[in-house]
This record gives C-alpha cells, sequence and structure tokens, in this order.
C-alpha cells in the first residue's frame, strides 16, 4: 500500500510503500530531507510531525527523546509511516538529483597523516562518474553487508582525470574496517560504494557571512567546501574552527594555513583541547565550539556548517542556538558517527 507524505513549508510531495522509511523513500524519488547517519544515532533526520501517523524503529534515545517524540518529533531514518503524513522542514531541496549509485573503486592511494588518521584516494570507474555536491558522503558496501561512510573530502571540480575521490579515515581500534584499512589494505585493492549520500551542502542563495565548525576527521567535508569555494569563486565571509585533541589531530594544519593566505575572506582559528606540556602549543585551547562562541556571541546573522563527533555537534547545535542567537535553520550538520556509536562492532 502506498501512502502519501508531504512537507511544508515547500509543498514537496511523495510516496512510501509499506515497510520503507520515510527518508528511504524521499531519498529514492529525489527529495532533499536532511539526514546525517540514516541509522538511529546521529538526530540530523529530526523533522516535526504536523499530522499522521508514523512507528519508530530502533534508534537512540540521544537522537530522539521521549520529550521530542511527545511534542511530535520523529527520526525520518527510522520512521514508518501508517498513514498519511505531513511533516515540517525547511531543508528540503534538489540535492537529490544526483542519482544514489552502486560501483566498484580502486585504492588509489593510502597516505599516513598521523598514527591514526590517513587519506584514502579512491580511483573511480571511469565509465560511471560520482556526481555530488561538496560535503556529501559515500558509504562502503562490507562484504557481511555492513555499511560505513566517510565523506568526500575533495570538492567534486577537483576529482581530475582519471577521477579520484578523497577520504579522511580515523583508525577505530577493534573497527571491523578500520582495522582492515590500517593494517592489510594496500594500493591497487577493489572496494565497493554507494553514494552520494547527505544533506551538507553550501547553500548558495545566501550571502551571510560563515563559520565552518570541524573536530577531527569530521573536517574531510568541510575540505571540500572551501575547495568548492575556491573553484567557483565565492568570496562570502567564512572563519574555519578546527578543534582537535591534541595538535597532531590537525592532520592538515599547514593546508589550511596556506588556503586562508590564498583568500582574504576566509580566516582559520585551530583549537586544541588536551594540549601537553611536550606539544608546545601556543594557540587556542579548550572546546571548539566554545571559542565560536567567544569570538562571535552573536550568530543570529549567520550560517553555521558544522561537523565531527556527534557530542560536538549538538553541543554547537544547542548552545548556538540557545545562547547566540543563530537561527535553527541556518545550522547545517553532519555529525561523524562512527559504528560504535550507532551500537555495531
Amino acid at each position: 500500500m502506498s501512502l502519501q507524505i508531504s512537507v511544508l513549508p515547500s509543498g514537496r510531495q511523495f510516496s512510501t510503500e509499506t515497510q520503507e522509511t520515510v527518508l528511504a523513500a524521499a531519498i529514492r524519488q529525489g527529495i532533499g530531507l536532511p539526514y546525517g547517519c540514516k541509522d538511529g544515532a546521529c538526530g540530523s533526520c529530526k523533522c516535526k510531525k504536523i499530522s499522521g501517523e508514523v512507528t519508530h524503529g530502533p534508534h537512540q534515545s540521544k537522537a530522539l527523546t521521549a520529550q521530542e517524540a511527545a511534542e511530535g518529533w520523529i527520526l525520518t531514518c527510522c520512521a514508518t509511516a501508517q498513514t498519511d503524513v505531513v511533516l515540517e522542514s525547511r531543508q528540503v531541496t534538489d540535492v537529490g538529483s544526483f542519482p544514489v549509485r552502486k560501483m566498484p573503486v580502486r585504492v588509489a592511494a593510502l597516505t599516513r597523516m598521523s598514527d591514526d588518521v590517513l587519506v584514502m584516494r579512491l580511483q573511480l570507474p571511469a565509465a560511471q562518474p560520482l556526481e555530488y555536491h561538496a560535503g556529501q558522503y559515500v558509504e562502503f558496501l562490507l562484504r557481511d553487508g555492513d555499511r560505513r561512510s566517510y565523506s568526500m573530502a575533495n570538492a567534486p571540480q577537483t576529482v581530475g582525470n582519471p577521477a579520484q575521490i578523497e577520504l579522511h579515515l580515523r583508525h577505530m581500534p577493534g573497527g571491523k574496517f578500520t582495522d582492515q584499512v590500517f593494517g592489510s589494505m594496500k594500493e591497487k585493492e577493489i572496494l565497493r560504494i554507494e553514494g552520494p549520500y547527505g544533506s551538507f551542502f553550501l547553500r548558495e542563495d545566501s550571502d551571510k557571512p560563515m563559520i565552518f565548525l570541524a573536530s577531527g576527521t569530521g573536517f574531510a567535508p568541510i575540505k571540500a567546501l572551501i575547495e568548492h569555494m575556491q573553484h567557483k569563486a565565492i568570496t562570502r565571509s567564512v572563519v574555519v574552527y578546527w578543534g582537535g585533541r591534541r595538535p597532531a589531530d590537525l592532520y592538515m594544519h599547514d593546508w589550511l594555513v596556506a588556503q586562508a593566505a590564498q583568500m582574504p575572506h576566509l580566516r582559520y582559528v585551530p583549537v586544541v583541547s588536551e594540549a601537553l606540556p611536550e606539544d608546545a602549543w601556543g594557540g587556542r585551547t579548550g572546546f571548539v565550539h566554545r571559542a565560536v562562541m567567544c569570538d562571535v556571541p552573536d550568530l543570529s546573522g549567520h550560517q553555521v556548517y558544522a561537523c565531527g563527533a556527534p557530542i560536538v555537534v549538538e553541543s554547537a547545535r544547542a548552545d548556538f542556538v540557545a545562547q547566540c542567537g543563530l537561527p535553527a535553520d541556518e545550522f547545517y550538520a553532519d555529525a561523524f558517527t562512527s559504528a560504535a556509536d550507532k551500537g555495531k562492532s
């Protein structure tokens, strides 16, 4: 049985089949609802239900609290419609206009950036170009059916010929995928990916000054946004705040310093939360989102693009809106949710 989903205020409509999540139906039909992990862990897909009934599958309480559910909020990634449904979501876009495809890729290069971070370059098949927005991600399709998600760290204008995408991977000890990548994976191996996914991309219909906020390897899609701005000659004011526990976590610090030197409208603020004496760190310390609040106490006229660990993204979202006047619909996020965060091995 097919049910109808309507999205306000855009007026977009799409159908959903029995047992299909609202988000899966939207992606299938090119409707750009916001989302991140697609697994009930990050809360990025949260929407207000105006009318209708849904049933939620398994999800984490931090992504949707009991209070939020009682107030009518739903997670579209794990909500199945039981009746026609009307939702409210202001981030409906044409992001889904790029088709989601499965394709084989060849490992072109593995470059260590620090003890636990490497840059992986994947060569795409010549007959299957991957079209994507800077900021989106792909999923690795593992042999046992599991998936692992990583954002493209290069803008689509830089994929080159032969076409390659760049991913930033942090080693999660005991992780099914990253143990293999950091242990036995070699160049020229063949992997399978699917994408593009995600609603994290630059809103170019605005001229507001921007804050780019990243923690750890959440820098990957921020790097893609910066390259996108360079290639499209976008000169909106942007300040990049990149946080890590130790200076080594800012694994492309020199690259970002160089971009700031070339882009007069871009400023870079590195922040370290746990600097040790041997680090000889002379820069900012503390929580990265708190550095933003110190520097820009009034965010009412800004847009914020945040990517990183869920705790960083959600703390930034809550504090920027409540304490700095940021409009809730001007906070765009991609929470970097690991398999452990999702309750997987």
